[in-house]
């Protein structure tokens, strides 16, 4: 019998947080402490650093993911530890979980089995309160923007062109449509409104774009709110609350250093949605990582479609970031349910639809070549992978010219990841000429389809008359120079979510655009993917509890 990942966290032998800092050149006396196992690292430890030499660069990326899972958290943790079981000394940077789906279906973002970041109950829930202040600060301007209405409106905003939403970190879909200011006068104007999930509000994406606290107020301040009677747009700054802003997410800018099960530093910080937002952890986290330690492991949402995608184009942009090297994650499960197998039946042994759901990995191996970056494919095994299985992916990769590694570390940490490592030390020493696959000064449309047709496969994109007029908006108001977020069903490289391998001949349809001025991107919205997830039928919370002593049980 197998342990669960929150059995084997709650095994783990902790360092106190001061020795991992000293792991990479900082005392204790540099972190601000929550706790013995959590600290924030303060600016003036990162500008300290700041004119060292930048280490090695690696994403890790996957094929589209399944319900079987594809466990990219799980290779970032463990190639993070075999990296260093190897003399390299390594960091890595991960985004914080959502409570949405730790209550809901998905689970945690700490990793699993024997590569976990610890405490794994504090990363599941509420951390170092990044998440509150976000959602905080969100709803601030929301209040904000009410009582502007309610006391006056010398803005004259116009109630039924509120672009600016409430949110909350949980899956909650009766709070998509909502009706607020209901009864007297006293409670406020009438109008309808809505939440977002909070890791797909634009206070997260500014947060995780951000260089610094100034360079966050002032990418607060342009966040677009609403449009006046005149159709002209209202910003942030137009509300004066800007400052109050920065000053409530102080301390989420911040860094939070933890360890891994082998006691190796981890920044987690920030976590915007990938397949809404652009899924990346913050620039800052990124960037001390790559001054603190000579290699960085760091993680995009979901697929090369998606996160590998924004993080390539979007957070490498704005960062100055230039990567050394891809992980790309796949497992035969999911291999095997990209070439139309049952979820029911995965775990019996078939050659044939893993081999046709190769074509799904092939995709993404394109997709990270057109960025002119080197790669690995890391085979991330589970227990109920035969050895056919595994032999004929293998030599499928051969036969491709596909490099290639099996990774065990779920089962065994760092030491099942240590021929990945040497592989992708060896990676990271080779030239490359990584570039963003688009312009930015190319038009809304041009950015849209490439990304449609390089890394999804797509012949075509559709605009809605909706999105067209919103083209034309953007054009006219000088917002079509930024690059492109599109938001896209994660598990298909179509927008149509039960569509699995590598498609030919589709459209993608692009049904709406929304403005994120702060985060300096446009967001496409396609298909029917939603900015306020729902719960399953039965939830991942219905089989959690906590005991007297206060240890948690079915946390995942």
């Amino acid at each position: 019998m197998y342990k669960t990942d929150l059995e084997i966290a709650q095994e783990a032998k902790l360092l106190p947080i001061g020795e991992i800092a000293k792991k990479v050149g900082m005392d204790i006396s540099d972190l601000e402490l929550y706790g013995n196992y959590k600290a924030k690292i303060p600016f003036e430890v990162m500008k300290r650093n700041e004119t060292k030499k930048d280490g090695k660069l690696i994403l890790v990326t996957a094929i589209n993911p399944t319900k079987a899972g594809e466990g990219k958290s799980t290779t970032t943790v463990g190639l993070g530890d075999a990296l260093n079981r190897i003399g390299k000394k390594t960091m890595i940077a991960l985004r914080e979980p959502s409570l949405g789906p730790v209550f809901g279906l998905k689970g945690g973002a700490a990793g699993g089995g024997y590569a976990q970041v610890v405490p794994m109950e504090d990363l599941n829930l509420h951390f170092t309160g990044d998440m509150h202040a976000i959602t905080t600060a969100n709803n601030l301007i929301s209040a904000c923007l009410d009582n502007h209405i309610h006391q006056g409106n010398e803005l004259h905003i116009d109630i039924h062109n509120v672009t600016w939403k409430r949110c909350l970190d949980m899956n909650d879909r009766n709070l998509r449509q909502i009706e607020i200011g209901l009864g007297s006068k006293a409670n406020g104007v009438e109008r309808k409104d809505g939440f977002n999930i909070t890791v797909a509000s634009e206070v997260m994406a500014v947060l995780c774009l951000a260089d610094d606290l100034m360079d966050l107020k002032e990418r607060l301040s342009k966040m677009l709110i609403a449009y006046n009677t005149d159709g002209k747009p209202l910003y942030v700054k137009d509300l004066g609350i800007e400052g109050a802003l920065a000053m409530v997410l102080k301390d989420a800018i911040k860094p939070n250093l933890v360890q891994t099960l082998e006691n190796n530093p981890v920044i987690v910080h920030g976590g915007p949605f990938a397949n809404i937002a652009h899924g990346c952890n913050s620039i800052t986290a990124t960037k001390a990582c790559l001054k603190l330690a000579d290699y960085t492991v760091t993680e995009a949402g979901f697929g090369a479609d998606l996160g590998a995608e924004k993080f390539l184009d979007i957070k490498c942009r704005f960062g100055g970031l230039h990567p050394n090297a891809v992980v790309i994650v796949a497992t035969i499960r999911a291999l095997k349910q990209h070439g139309g197998v049952a979820f029911e039946n995965l775990k019996e042994e078939n050659v044939e639809a893993m081999l046709e759901g190769c074509a799904n990995l092939a995709k993404h191996i394109d997709t990270i070549r057109q960025f002119h970056l080197p790669y690995i494919i890391a085979i991330n095994e589970f227990a109920s992978d035969t050895p056919k299985e595994v032999e004929a992916l293998q030599d499928w990769c051969t036969q491709h010219q596909h490099p290639m590694s099996l990774s065990q570390v779920w089962a065994k940490g760092g030491e099942g990841a240590i021929d990945l490592a040497e592989k992708v030390a060896e990676l990271c020493e080779q030239e490359n000429s990584y570039a963003p696959i688009y312009d930015v000064e190319a038009s809304i449309e041009h950015k849209i389809k490439t990304i449609a047709r390089v890394c999804y496969g797509a012949s075509d994109v559709v605009f809605t008359p909706e999105a067209q007029a919103q083209i034309q908006t953007y054009n006219e108001l000088g917002w079509d120079k930024m690059p492109i977020c599109m938001a896209k069903t994660p598990t298909s490289l179509t927008d149509q979510d039960k569509i699995y391998g590598a498609p030919k001949d589709f459209a993608i349809t692009v049904r709406e655009l929304r403005p994120s001025l702060g985060a300096g991107f446009i967001v496409a919205l396609t298909g029917n993917v939603l900015t306020m997830p729902g719960l399953p039928k039965v939830p991942a919370a219905n089989h959690m509890d906590i005991d007297a002593e206060g240890h948690s049980k079915g946390l995942f």
